[in-house]
């Protein structure tokens, strides 16, 4: 090529998607080449290209974004362990230690390097929720455990493959701690696939450009990313701006709350997240890794600055963030962080509040978590579904106001397809899906609705263990501006006579008898504004359209129906009203 990689040329742009392509190719390989239906169905993977020094280069943007800086943060902590000049050409390397970069016991990461001049230089890197590796339940699920070492298999950064294929003795010891061993064979062969095809991809275009204009080119993409962020984020009002978000319990003690607090300081181009406030780690399954918060404080940055920006280690410099170790959001051993969904969301949503109240005109309400569930087998030959259901997201504010989007939550946690088709579901399990469907009134009342929450019924066809780990099953995600509440779901067990019993939102290997079915329901968004300035025409053709009842109507925004069915609200003015005649 004749260009020559600079920032802002042409050349580095293509070399910038030539990145992504690699990473993305990787998740996709991934995906197709997985044998757990967690991953072939819902698309849990992650893929990325970094450089020797554990830097974020390019991400894959398809798939989950929950885990989108494990990854880097386990890169260096690896590199640690195993020196870069051990490393041969064809090592793959594995680990999942949550205390050094990674995420839980199920979420395995693979690296593969990249050789430039004898050396690593780069790393194709993947990473999936394998099927299972032993724990309390059967799904890395576990969500009464109350030390790490009750989740599953801990892997320190070791060599999983060499240029002669698969470890043996590594993929006998994760055989030995899996119910499953062969899907999660199969997984992690994928994994080593998918990392391989991103080293593969990146040796290419070093052979392409040469080392020197390959890392000049990156440079120019990290720096152009980089800049994009400031300039970004010098457009919202400078200040310190404060916000917190409570967990409803730890499913050890149920109904004490804990408190995920940040401070945001705007300024300069650049935003200081510190979350110094937030509550200490407690000896349960609600504590997150370093790099589950980190994620989820660069995604909540990243909804108020420009979404085109590349996800990289240029973006991510702007965004500083103090997180203590020993606190929910950097557990430390022995506390477990299999549950790291609810803390992370926590986190999220504070970040939202905060800079919601520096820019109001683009303010979000919260919104319904993801509530995950595994229905297993109670004994040999052992299966198992993992999935979850999403809750409604939060409406949004200003001239640009919206509603929630239904049974959505807000995109933190989303791969391409995350909940899975039902065909597939019936095909692989002892399970016939009876239900899935939005639940009127369940989105929060306002002049902008919240998303609706959903229902899913599972009838089981057989004997089997249910697992759950929901939260905002108490607490409702709560409205702005006078919005009104999402309506909280929650997960039951239904007799095959249709009475209905409520399981505790944490619950660990309920028996289920065959016939009995799973009922899921998730959490509502909350709305934003008055309701009762929400126009009777939209709460008519929420009507229609199943998102609200009759009763909701009247109740939450005030809209009576006369016997033809045309929507009116009565004035507080005598003799006046609102109608869409």
């Amino acid at each position: 090529m004749a260009e020559e990689a600079g920032p802002g040329g042409a050349a580095a742009e293509i070399l910038h998607h030539a990145l992504l392509v690699a990473a993305e190719e990787a998740s996709i390989a991934v995906v197709r080449s997985a044998h757990s239906a967690f991953i072939v169905e819902g698309s849990d993977a992650s893929a990325a290209v970094l450089d020797a020094e554990g830097r974020l280069v390019a991400h894959s943007v398809a798939t989950t974004l929950m885990n989108s800086m494990a990854l880097a943060e386990a890169l260096p902590p690896l590199l640690e362990q195993i020196p870069a000049r051990t490393m041969r050409r064809g090592d793959v390397f594995i680990t999942n230690d949550p205390y050094r970069g990674g995420v839980h016991a199920n979420d395995l990461m693979v690296f593969a390097p990249v050789f430039a001049g004898g050396r690593p230089a780069y790393f194709g890197a993947a990473l999936i929720h394998v099927a299972d590796l032993g724990g309390l339940s059967a799904g890395g699920m576990a969500p009464l455990a109350t030390e790490v070492h009750l989740e599953g298999l801990q892997l320190p950064a070791m060599r999983i493959a060499d240029a002669a294929g698969v470890d043996d003795r590594v993929a006998a010891l994760l055989r030995l701690n899996s119910r499953t061993p062969d899907a999660v064979m199969g997984d992690v062969r994928a994994l080593i696939a998918g990392a391989g095809t991103a080293a593969a991809r990146t040796a290419g275009l070093l052979a392409e450009y040469g080392e020197e204009r390959l890392a000049a080119g990156i440079e120019a993409a990290l720096d152009a990313a980089e800049a994009r962020t400031r300039a970004a984020l010098s457009r919202l009002p400078a200040g310190v701006y404060r916000a917190e978000y409570p967990i409803d319990d730890d499913g050890i003690e149920p109904g004490r709350a804990h408190t995920v607090r940040v401070e945001a300081s705007v300024g300069g181009g650049e935003v200081l997240l510190d979350f110094s406030g937030t509550d200490p780690q407690v000896p349960a399954a609600i504590n997150a890794s370093l790099s589950q918060t980190l994620a989820a404080a660069v995604f909540a940055v990243r909804c108020f600055t420009d979404p085109a920006v590349p996800m990289n280690a240029g973006s991510l410099r702007p965004i500083r963030t103090r997180v203590p170790a020993g606190s929910l959001l950097n557990a430390t051993p022995p506390h477990p962080c299999g549950g790291r969904f609810v803390p992370v969301y926590a986190a999220m949503e504070a970040v939202l509040a905060a800079l919601s109240e520096a820019v109001p005109e683009r303010a979000v309400a919260a919104s319904g978590i993801l509530q995950p569930f595994s229905i297993a087998s109670v004994g040999a030959p052992y299966w198992i579904h993992l999935a979850y259901d999403f809750g409604g997201g939060g409406a949004r504010a200003g001239g640009a106001g919206k509603d929630g989007p239904d049974a959505t939550g807000v995109h933190f946690g989303l791969g391409r397809n995350s909940v899975p088709q039902v065909e597939a579901v019936e095909e692989r399990f002892p399970i016939r899906v009876e239900e899935v469907r939005t639940v009127p009134d369940s989105g929060g009342p306002g002049r902008y609705r919240g998303g609706l929450g959903s229902r899913t019924v599972f009838r089981l066809l057989a004997d089997a263990h249910v697992s759950a780990r929901g939260d905002r099953l108490r607490l409702a995600p709560p409205g702005r501006d006078g919005g009104g509440a999402g309506r909280t779901g929650g997960f039951y067990r239904v007799s095959a006579s249709g009475e209905a019993e409520r399981l505790p939102a944490k619950a660990n290997n309920v028996r289920f008898a065959a016939g009995e079915a799973l009922a899921v329901e998730t959490t509502g968004g909350g709305g934003v504004g008055d309701p009762l300035l929400r126009p009777a025409a939209e709460v008519a053709a929420d009507l229609a359209a199943g998102r609200v009842t009759r009763d909701g109507a009247e109740r939450d925004y005030g809209v009576l129906f006369d016997a033809e069915g045309r929507p009116h609200r009565p004035s507080r003015k005598k003799g006046k009203s609102e109608s869409t005649l």
